[in-house]
């Protein structure tokens, strides 16, 4: 799990959301109705707190309108702060506290909602006819059957891909983007790597990956959350040829 990282909005703000917790006033808002935006500082003025605020709007920071334009106000008229330092520091640091605890609570649901959803769909899947599941637990279909050679761990392969969620939505494919990758076999997820390595050139499979063997309880961020099974469409295309330094490199790794 990494560390919960506050954007930088949110960080400049913490300290003054303990200020005050009531709704902004009646008069505040009329106050700021009549603010007109004639002038360049007044009009630059108005752009940098208007984009501020959908920034903190769009992170959920939870701010008092009225805490933050006072202590913004007392600040750039050099008035003594209405809290300490230590006091800012401290709800700062209580505010990330939180924050990272719902998140890591988030994460830990995530996972354990994606490991019983990718366990129920293996099993079922693992007993439909033409699924072939190996002793690692990797499940493989053959779409189009190959004649090529079976690529080695250490050889670089040139292949087509889409890959997808359990249920279908797709995060990747180089079918979309027109054209096809070359990677090491020994360079890419376990589950890859292995059913590479039984796929004759030529072949096009479709394998079903448990997450022990892709992306693990870490997922892979943005789509492929923690503990997630995944689908991919491979077409293997060609077993590169390679310079005696290349190989030696890839080799290494």
């Amino acid at each position: 799990m990494k560390k919960y990282a506050l954007p930088l909005a949110v960080v400049a703000a913490i300290g003054l959301t303990a200020c005050n917790e009531k709704a902004e006033t009646p008069a505040a808002e009329t106050a700021a109705a009549e603010i007109k935006l004639e002038s360049t500082q007044q009009r630059l003025s108005y752009g940098i707190a208007y984009g501020l605020g959908k920034r903190m709007s769009a992170d959920a920071v939870p701010l008092d309108v009225d805490a933050f334009t006072a202590g913004l106000r007392d600040a750039m008229e050099g008035k003594e702060g209405r809290m300490t330092n230590e006091e800012i520091q401290a709800e700062m640091q209580a505010y990330q506290q939180r924050m990272q605890a719902e998140a890591e609570a988030a994460q830990a649901a995530q996972a354990e909602a994606n490991a019983s959803a990718s366990a129920a769909f293996l099993e079922e899947n693992g007993a439909r006819d033409g699924v072939v599941t190996t002793e690692s637990g990797l499940q493989y279909e053959v779409l189009e059957a190959g004649d090529g050679e079976k690529p080695g761990a250490d050889d670089v392969v040139d292949v087509n891909y889409r890959g997808t969620l359990i249920d279908g939505t797709e995060f990747d494919s180089s079918y979309k983007r027109g054209e096809s990758v070359q990677f090491g076999v020994g360079q890419v997820i376990s589950g890859w790597t292995e059913a590479l390595q039984l796929m004759p050139v030529g072949s096009k499979w479709k394998l079903y990956i448990p997450a022990e063997l892709a992306y693990g309880a870490g997922g892979a961020g943005g789509m492929i959350g923690p503990n997630a099974a995944l689908v991919f469409e491979v077409e293997l295309l060609d077993i590169v040829e390679q310079e005696e330094g290349e190989a030696e490199a890839a080799a290494e790794g």
